[in-house]
Order: structure tokens, then sequence, then C-alpha cells
């Protein structure tokens, strides 16, 4: 199946009530705006548990976007090629001369919508500087950045205040800072509070 669960209508509608009856049992709720774009990166973070997948979901489906991720292709082999790809997995043939970064641009020149999502931590360790592949997609594929969080403190997931990257990544870098200051992982001991790296 290509693309995700949201290409169905009604599996689309389904799994939006869904979210939206577990977000109410659990105590979760949704803020923030989607980018007034078709095309778009999604900052992940901070991420610092495996349930960020699964509340990652939720978000999105009571948000009624469709998401994708890139990953490896090694992981996208029988038998979890098909749920890997079910739940908006993109393979990346690591093999080939041209990075994740510029595979990930040409996906954007070749779809009409697409939210792309990214973990700039790429683990859910802690670690002194975030990687900034998600940054140079964004900016070689002339898309906005939609700064989406989990904050399990609030027990709030959403959207924060979409921006076109300028290509001064350290001025760039210092709002998105200062947007994740204030958002607290389920693991608050290993989200990532240190400097950025500028290089990919």
């Amino acid at each position: 199946m290509q693309g995700t669960i949201f290409n169905m209508p009604v599996l689309k509608n389904l799994m939006h009530y869904l979210a939206l009856f577990i977000m109410k049992i659990t105590g979760w709720r949704q803020e923030g705006r989607l980018p007034d774009s078709p095309k778009y990166v999604v900052i992940a973070a901070p991420h610092t548990s495996n349930w960020d997948l699964f509340y990652t979901l939720v978000i999105a489906s009571a948000f009624r976007i469709k998401i994708n991720w890139m990953g490896k292709d090694a992981i996208f082999r029988p038998p979890f090629r098909g749920i890997f790809r079910w739940l908006g997995g993109i393979p990346i043939d690591r093999s080939k001369s041209n990075n994740a970064v510029e595979q990930s641009i040409q996906l954007f020149n070749t779809r009409d919508e697409l939210a792309l999502v990214v973990s700039p931590e790429g683990t859910r360790k802690k670690v002194h500087s975030w990687k900034t592949g998600f940054y140079y997609i964004a900016h070689g594929a002339n898309v906005p950045i939609a700064l989406g969080f989990l904050d399990y403190r609030r027990k709030v997931g959403g959207f924060g205040a979409a921006f076109m990257p300028t290509g001064n990544i350290e001025a760039d870098m210092v709002e998105i800072k200062a947007f994740y200051a204030g958002v607290t992982g389920k693991y608050a001991h290993l989200t990532s509070q240190e400097s950025i790296r500028t290089k990919r």
C-alpha cells in the first residue's frame, strides 16, 4: 500500500475519531495549527521514548494529516515492509551516492502533498547537538518547517508556528531552540538542551 492509512477516506475518519477517543481517555489534547502549505518538514522533538511514535501518530490523526518519515531501506524488508509503509515509512537507499537530505529534497519535488517528519535528535538517548538534516531538506526543497512537539508535562501535542528557513541557519536555530526550551519529553533528563551543529 502506497502512502499511509489516510489515503482511504473511511480509514481517515475512523483513525481521526479513534485518536480523539485515545486523547480523551489519556488526558492529552492538541494545540496549534498546521502550516498553510501542502508540503512541509515537521520537526519531531523532543525524542526520549518509544511512546513518541505512538503519540505522534495519534496527534497526526487528530489533525487529520498524513505523515511520512524516512528510514533506511533495510528495515523495509519482509515481514515488516507492509506495516512500516502503512505507517507512512519511506525507504532511503544509503548505498547511493546521494545522501538522505538530497533524496528527501527529490521526494518533495515529486509530491504534490507531503508532511515529512524528522527527528533532529535521531535517537532516544541524550545528545549534545541536533542533526540539522531537517533544516537543509526544507531549505533545499523550499518548503516551510513546522515545529511539531509532544509535551508530556502538559500532555499536549501539536504544532508551533511554521516558518520558511532563511538560509541563515545560526539565526533560524536560535528561534527553533527558543520554542523547544519550554517543551518536556517523557524522560526530561534525556531531552537535549545543548548546542545545534550547523553542518549536516
